[in-house]
């Protein structure tokens, strides 16, 4: 087949963007757009027209912004077995403590012709399963948009000032740490933790008491990074995350990282610019406040980036457009 150059190729992604605080892969999803678009590519929400490159998101159709998955993947590899399928994946099973999340991804993955994991240890976690590693694929670690999380004007405190730690998620799902933010709360409002105050941005368990925590609604972009800066440490107690963007923003934002030591792909960031810890971020916490100059500098040289994430999605699209010549 002699693949025709002269008009605009078509990239297909499986999910449209969703402008209100809906996880991660929404933002993802603008980035690609954008960059593709600046390349000369045309991007649809749709299998038809047929495109030149397919990009599956997240195949569960649980959401009215999915707009095809597994089934519609089947019928369209059958119809037009030489269109190349790019799969990302940045889910797993043991993230949120369900059970039919990895079996969709096999299936998915088995009509992909190149893959990308959104962390190594995500790469890991399949390969040790059923992914099979002399197939193409590659990692690419998450990056938020640029031009709303950036660190010019994050705060630096004045000697004596009262550290600010901040944490947001979308989801109340209780692997995302809130048995260490709710400590973490008492810790402070009992006053065995002085010199820090809590702020919690976006959604929490209904159970919780909040004592001392500043407490702050969903927000996503220019309002919520603005609230990120005001912040000294960026607190993540998520567990087994294939990556995640929340830290991603605090760091962009130009916050050092506390991670737990469990925290999945979370800890690949967290070893360039952040402290782990195992149960009780305090002592993380502490050294972090007198170690933070340094952090600050590290997360400035080294902080993810949006731009340089969705250049590498770009890339591998049009190494596979090449490959259809």
């Amino acid at each position: 087949m002699i693949f025709n150059t002269a008009k605009k190729p078509i990239l297909a992604i499986s999910m449209a963007p969703n402008r209100s605080p809906w996880g991660g892969a929404s933002p993802f999803v603008w980035q690609l757009e954008a960059i593709m678009k600046r390349r000369g590519w045309r991007v649809q929400y749709s299998l038809s027209p047929t495109p030149d490159v397919v990009f599956v998101i997240d195949p569960r159709m649980d959401h009215p912004k999915k707009k095809f998955g597994l089934e519609e993947l089947r019928a369209f590899r059958k119809g037009h077995p030489s269109v190349p399928i790019l799969h990302r994946i940045n889910e797993c099973d043991q993230r949120k403590g369900t059970n039919d999340i990895d079996e969709l991804l096999r299936q998915t993955s088995e009509l992909a012709d190149y893959t990308v994991f959104i962390a190594e240890w995500l790469r890991d976690y399949f390969a040790a399963k059923w992914f099979d590693l002399t197939r193409p694929h590659s990692c690419i670690y998450n990056g938020a948009d640029p031009s709303i999380y950036d660190p010019y004007g994050s705060a630096v405190p004045k000697p004596g000032e009262t550290l600010r730690i901040v944490t947001h998620h979308w989801s109340d799902n209780a692997l995302k740490g809130f048995d260490i933010y709710e400590k973490l709360d008492h810790l402070i409002a009992d006053g065995k933790l002085p010199g820090f105050s809590l702020r919690v941005i976006g959604r929490w368990p209904k159970s919780i008491r909040w004592r001392s925590a500043e407490l702050i609604g969903p927000m996503t972009g220019k309002p919520l990074a603005r609230k990120l800066r005001e912040c000294h440490i960026y607190l993540t107690a998520s567990r087994w995350e294939p990556c995640g963007m929340h830290h991603v923003e605090g760091a962009q934002c130009g916050l050092p990282l506390v991670y737990h030591e469990d925290g999945g792909g979370i800890v690949e960031a967290g070893l360039k610019y952040g402290i782990g810890y195992r149960d009780d971020p305090s002592a993380a916490l502490v050294e972090m406040a007198t170690r933070l100059p340094e952090f600050r500098r590290k997360v400035f040289a080294q902080m993810p980036s949006g731009d340089r994430m969705a250049m590498d999605y770009a890339d591998i699209c049009r190494m596979l457009l090449a490959g259809r010549a």
